[in-house]
């Protein structure tokens, strides 16, 4: 089975050919676990997830090896570690930083399950990896392609001549476009650190240079070559990371290891807006994934939303298309409601996640297996047609059955969606006894349903075009048994 795939670093579609087909490997720059995740840092996430979900399904489950890291040597992890220590809190700076870190992947890791997202195989934390990161430091160095000054050690861009080829901008391009750090012991202005010294009050490790504490670039490929090796797959992320963050990691990569190939493909995801605007803090639309969530939307449509774009076109968050989100699951779940487990994926949603992880054309084909299921009188949809229909959502990470995907579950049990049902039914019949009301002035029976409704923790909404009844997070069906 096919798989095509836009490679960043030639630019062009190309077909997946695994270094070994029994251990397909990709590695996926994490986070760096300072704070809540926000929208946009989902978004690889989820890309990452299908092609992840979509790898196991053309390989086994047991043939996949899926990296991601969690940066947690950083400036403003080290901010609110000291802040906490001047305020008395006990613990050394390492074990608060420790502490910290501990708080904000919790964090993480409950936001991204939300959004249904499975764990990866491997999740390294960088303070986990400093001896390998010391170790591939000295063999640069020893190599001529690394050099230490003043404490630090700087890689030589110019010893690599292949510098800027993910890219495709030249040196002189890339110091005249880029924001470089300049320094005295700097060779070079586009040469980068890979070790950094350590005040007493920071966090630190020792090394052949003194105290300090390894550069940002040198942590993904340290842990990419020790968990994955010399060459494997895939390797990922946002496009605001193709420079310098992936450019250097090839250059370290490279030179350390040069019977290796490092990633075989490159893949980059375009960036987030909101309402048609880049996310800002400065323009008030800046959210983090949990904002959503507490303000309750559900994960299943946060994920619905980010699906509908292809992942390598800017993707726009808007109310609108939240609103249409959940109107379709909350339909979809009611038609998948008696699905049974181990039914075919449709070969229309495979072809479109073959096709260079097309969930936008994944999500078209999910629309008319829909259609055609909803056409059919229930009792005549042959049971694989619903069991198919299910599973090709669950490709795509819907319509499954977890307690983490925020509002459509309520205390760990109460699917909402699945109760839509019900609730639609219950809608018809308020609206019949509505219509009765308005010629009898007698509104007694539409009180009585609708107060029963509000006490059931389901929002009653009432126009000329008719009655809409929407679950809140209070929703108890239970105390809608026998209503009537």
């Amino acid at each position: 089975m096919d798989i095509r795939l836009t490679n960043s670093k030639t630019r062009r579609k190309e077909r997946f050919e695994p270094l070994d087909p029994d251990n397909v490997r990709l590695y996926l720059c994490g986070p760096t676990v300072y704070d809540r995740a926000h929208l946009g840092n989902a978004r690889p996430v989820l890309v990452f997830d299908v092609l992840y979900r979509l790898l196991r399904h053309v390989y086994g489950a047991g043939h996949v090896t899926y990296v991601r890291n969690f940066t947690d040597v950083d400036d403003k992890i080290n901010a609110t570690a000291l802040a906490r220590k001047e305020a008395g809190a006990a613990g050394t700076i390492e074990e608060l930083v420790r502490e910290r870190s501990d708080e904000t992947i919790g964090w993480y890791h409950a936001d991204m399950g939300a959004l249904g997202a499975l764990r990866p195989d491997e999740e390294p934390r960088a303070t986990e990896f400093i001896p390998q990161m010391v170790a591939m430091i000295e063999d640069l160095i020893a190599k001529d392609h690394a050099y230490a000054a003043e404490g630090h050690v700087l890689f030589a861009v110019e010893s690599f001549a292949e510098y800027g080829q993910l890219s495709g901008r030249s040196v002189d391009d890339m110091i005249a476009g880029a924001r470089v750090e300049v320094a005295p012991y700097k060779r070079n202005p586009m040469d980068f650190v890979l070790w950094k010294p350590s005040s007493d009050e920071l966090p630190g490790w020792d090394s052949p240079w003194g105290r300090g504490r390894p550069g940002w670039h040198i942590e993904c490929s340290a842990m990419a070559h020790d968990l994955l090796g010399e060459s494997f797959d895939i390797h990922g992320g946002g496009n605001d990371l193709l420079f310098p963050h992936h450019e250097n990691e090839i250059a370290q990569s490279a030179c350390a290891f040069p019977e290796g190939d490092f990633a075989k493909i490159w893949l980059h995801n375009e960036m987030l807006q909101v309402e048609g605007k880049k996310m800002s803090k400065s323009l008030g639309n800046f959210f983090t994934v949990r904002d959503l969530l507490d303000q309750g939307v559900p994960g299943e449509v946060i994920r619905f939303v980010m699906l509908s774009t292809h992942y390598r076109k800017p993707m726009d968050w808007t109310e609108k298309k939240r609103e249409e989100a959940e109107k379709t699951l909350r339909k979809w779940r009611s038609l998948a409601n008696s699905a049974k487990s181990g039914g075919k994926v449709d070969a229309a949603v495979l072809e479109a996640l073959r096709d260079d992880l097309n969930t936008w054309g994944a999500i078209s084909a999910l629309h008319e297996l829909a259609k055609a299921i909803d056409t059919l009188q229930r009792h005549e949809v042959p049971q694989e047609q619903i069991d198919s229909f299910a599973a090709s959502a669950q490709m795509l990470g819907l319509l499954e059955d977890n307690a983490q995907m925020g509002a459509w579950v309520f205390d760990g049990a109460v699917d909402r969606m699945a109760r839509q049902t019900d609730l639609d039914a219950l809608a018809d019949r308020l609206s019949e006894v509505r219509r009765a009301a308005m010629e009898t002035k007698d509104f007694a029976e539409v009180d009585r349903l609708k107060s029963a409704l509000v006490e059931a923790g389901v929002e009653v909404r009432m126009s000329r075009a008719g009655v809409e009844l929407v679950p809140g997070q209070q929703f108890d069906p239970s105390r809608l048994e026998g209503l009537s």
